[in-house]
């Protein structure tokens, strides 16, 4: 990492402090060096859409504080609010503090112009209740209050299509360097990741520029879906990445005439998109908890297994966040219908990889691509801290098809929302406040959805019914 002030800075990674009061001095230099204008202080709402303010790049240097809505974290993708009693009627300022770890470029800005990923502060100087970058620290305290640290890896899918100006029609795959549209069931080919190469090039670049440590880049099973792997790393740190991520993928997709989509189930008949999160567990001495020194499995590898079993159907809605979430979940789709787990399993909702000793790791597949990330992630944790605390016992390992078991994850929106709500154990890791609140918000998206009446309707009940 550079030491001198004046060594020029070109990504998150050389502002690796953590976020404090106090600007780092050697921000000045670097935001005069790139002629900077403003900055972008953003935060993931509950979507993971990324919310906030354009602030001067002189008033950011100064430290000036920056102020916005409490409820803007708890904003629907109806664009609307929630009116539960959870949220003050008087709509209460929160503070954002910037996380200079991540400050940037925004490589998608057509001016000169710095990113900073934020947290959302309430005025007494608490972390928001609100706020998805709270939940996952909320969790992490726990961990650290046992002297225990999360490691966490996400892979990412998503589909590249052609603009989409009327949500009437299906979304299309783009045409490519033949000529004609891809056709998908292509995966891993290198002839087709080669495919929409000014897209790729770019984005690869910003990836750099924003300090998101990737590791593998594959072509999908869909036509132009894809995977990128993120390396582990810190759980926060990751989440941000992700999230910086897919800001990135949206921006420099549209710059190509192209959507980068992020939805679970975008394309009927085609492969569904996921976030699999690989989590292991370091003690205070950087040893991973889920091996023993004999490089066996230790008790409390199972006993995190346990507990995501237990606590994963009724955290779901965190997995799952959307209508259109649960359309992935088919059987013989590699996307899990039942939180079995099993040794290098792609059948199970919890895959255990091959791996060393300390390696060991538990990969979540339940979570899909429209997942927060910061939820997501939290909400693993919760149940993998719910196994370790109460010493649970999962069921035996799968050896065979995972689909061959009940399908016990919930298979709505609305029967997800209501094994949250009556969560106590969500309530307890997680915050009263916060699911109550989230509860509420996706009520509220429940209900719009129910207003609609679908294509499908119109075809097969209109001229029979």
């Amino acid at each position: 990492m550079p030491t001198s002030v004046h060594t020029p800075a070109t990504s998150a990674e050389d502002f690796s402090s953590s976020a404090t009061s106090s600007v780092p001095k050697r921000l000045n230099a670097w935001f005069a060096q790139h002629g900077l204008r403003d900055v972008e202080c953003i935060f993931p709402d509950i979507s993971g859409y990324p919310r906030g303010k354009l602030m001067p790049a002189a008033s950011f240097l100064a430290g000036g504080e920056l102020r916005i809505c409490q409820a803007i974290p708890m904003q629907a993708v109806t664009g609307e609010y929630s009116y539960n009693p959870v949220f003050p009627d008087s709509d209460p300022d929160v503070r954002l503090i910037p996380e200079y770890a991540t400050v940037a470029l925004a490589p998608w800005a057509s001016v000169p112009r710095a990113v900073a990923v934020h947290d959302c502060l309430e005025l007494d100087g608490q972390l928001c209740s609100f706020a998805p970058r709270s939940i996952l620290k909320k969790v992490l305290a726990s961990y650290a209050a046992l002297g225990l640290t999360p490691v966490v890896a996400p892979e990412i899918e998503f589909y590249l299509t052609t603009a989409n100006t009327d949500p009437c029609q299906a979304l299309q795959a783009p045409i490519v360097r033949g000529g004609r549209a891809e056709v998908g069931q292509s995966a891993f080919s290198l002839n087709m990741l080669n495919e929409l190469a000014p897209f790729w090039n770019e984005f690869r670049e910003a990836c750099q520029t924003l300090g998101i440590r990737t590791d593998t880049w594959i072509h999908e099973v869909g036509a132009t879906q894809y995977e990128i792997n993120l390396l582990h790393g810190d759980a926060v740190a990751v989440a941000d990445q992700a999230f910086l991520f897919k800001y990135a993928a949206r921006e420099i997709a549209l710059k190509h005439g192209l959507n980068a989509v992020f939805l679970a189930k975008p394309i009927a008949g085609s492969s569904g998109s996921s976030m699999h999160l690989h989590i292991s567990v370091v003690d205070a001495q950087g040893q991973n908890i889920f091996s023993q020194p004999d490089g066996g499995e230790s008790p409390r590898f199972r006993q995190f297994i346990a507990g995501l079993q237990a606590l994963g159907p009724e955290l779901m809605l965190l997995f799952a966040p959307n209508v259109n979430s649960y359309r992935r979940y088919v059987v013989g789709s590699q996307a899990p219908t039942n939180l079995q787990w099993g040794y290098d399993n792609r059948t199970t909702g919890l895959r255990i990889p091959a791996s060393s000793p300390a390696a060991r790791r538990v990969e979540n597949r339940v979570a899909g691509a429209d997942a927060n990330p910061y939820l997501a992630l939290a909400a693993s944790l919760a149940g993998g801290l719910y196994g370790l605390q109460e010493q649970l016992t999962p069921s035996e390992p799968v050896t065979g098809n995972g689909y061959n078991h009940a399908h016990t994850l919930p298979r709505s929106m609305e029967a997800a929302l209501l094994a949250l709500q009556g969560s106590r154990q969500a309530q307890a890791i997680l915050g009263a406040d916060f699911v109550t609140g989230y509860c509420a918000v996706k009520e509220l998206e429940y209900q719009s959805f129910l207003a609609e009446i679908s294509p499908w309707e119109r075809r097969f009940l209109l001229p029979q019914v």
